[in-house]
């Protein structure tokens, strides 16, 4: 099979499409022939050696994986070849006290595939039976790849982690993002008032027709003072974050008494300074949100597969071009997700 591995970091780092083996399933694995994989900025800290965990290479990124199953191993039951099928990429155990109630995102054995082990930039990949999640009727390939990581992050943080009530103020930054734009949509749906922030005018509007009923520059400094007059000086209830650095600091600005900041990521920053003096004077609260469960993907496919939530697909490029569509994830100048499907699709005479 065709896989494309990153064999050296660097931004960029160096990539080779390669003609590998076809993986054996374990007893409690199958494999999935990958029909469509999305990519995650945790791809691109992957590429760059960014991660706080040693990496072995070459390394076959993708985590976001839809596609049919291919072959089960001995001890799999409940699953048949050519079942369609989403994969859970944070892998669980589940075996241990947080597996065991359904939170796996707490997994204390946890695994990121694409990451720990070879992801779905390939032809095929073999992962373990429990990590899959069945596509519900109507649910494309690229819907769930599009959807699956990005979609389920934020259906995890504002259902899981956190709650949001009818009248609410939300605050979903990046609405142009995979988790931002999913937030928008749940929110929305959920009953509450959106904010979206967005770096260009495309970035805004797109979040605008997602749902938000106001969208901030988040380029112009003083875009939290903007959220504040938007809610009359009230502040928001709810934020959506995921970005880290100096945007998380700046998020507390925009935030009312008793309001809820609920962070997922950290990619302009992992370590920021807080004033704590109105943090705790203000009853306001910072919640950490991680991956997802697997109750989290089945809401969001069952979303979808409803319509009331929907994907936001920037491009799509084959397999050989993987690393072109990493340069694109690194460019920042996407609305919503980049795919990457390692066949071609069939002509209408196949």
């Amino acid at each position: 099979m065709k896989a494309v591995q990153l064999v050296a970091h660097g931004s960029p780092g160096k990539f080779e499409l390669r003609d590998l083996p076809e993986p054996t399933p374990a007893p409690d694995e199958v494999i999935v022939q990958v029909q469509s994989c999305g990519l995650n900025h945790l791809d691109l800290w992957l590429e760059e050696g960014g991660l706080p965990i040693s990496i072995d290479l070459p390394r076959t990124p993708g985590g976001e994986i839809a596609g049919r199953i291919l072959k089960t191993g001995a001890s799999v039951t409940g699953w048949h070849v050519g079942d369609e099928v989403a994969v859970q990429s944070n892998l669980f155990c589940g075996e241990c006290e947080f597996c065991r109630r359904g939170d796996e995102s707490l997994c204390l054995r946890g695994q990121l595939l694409g990451v720990a082990r070879d992801g779905g930039f390939a032809e095929e990949v073999a992962v373990p039976a429990r990590s899959l999640v069945r596509l519900p009727s109507g649910v494309d390939f690229d819907t769930s790849a599009a959807l699956t990581l990005a979609g389920s992050t934020a259906m995890h943080m504002l259902t899981n982690r956190t709650q949001v009530h009818a009248g609410d103020w939300v605050l979903a930054i990046g609405g142009a993002s995979g988790v931002g734009s999913a937030a928008i949509q749940i929110a929305k749906e959920l009953g509450g008032r959106v904010i979206s922030t967005g770096s260009t005018e495309a970035k805004r509007q797109l979040a605008q027709s997602l749902g938000a009923e106001f969208v901030v520059d988040s380029t112009d400094p003083g875009w939290p003072a903007e959220v504040r007059k938007i809610t009359n000086r009230r502040g928001v209830d709810l934020v959506v974050e995921h970005v880290g650095g100096n945007v998380l600091v700046k998020v507390f600005d925009c935030l009312a008494r008793g309001g809820t900041v609920v962070t997922c990521g950290a990619t302009a920053g992992r370590e920021v300074t807080l004033n704590l003096w109105p943090f705790f004077v203000k009853q306001q609260r910072l919640i950490g949100s991680y991956g997802r469960n697997r109750a989290d993907i089945q809401a969001t496919l069952e979303w979808a597969a409803s319509g009331r939530l929907k994907p936001v697909i920037d491009s799509i490029f084959p397999l050989g071009e993987t690393p072109q569509a990493f340069a694109h994830l690194r460019s920042r100048n996407i609305l919503g997700k980049v795919l990457v499907e390692p066949f071609e699709p069939a002509s209408e005479s196949d």
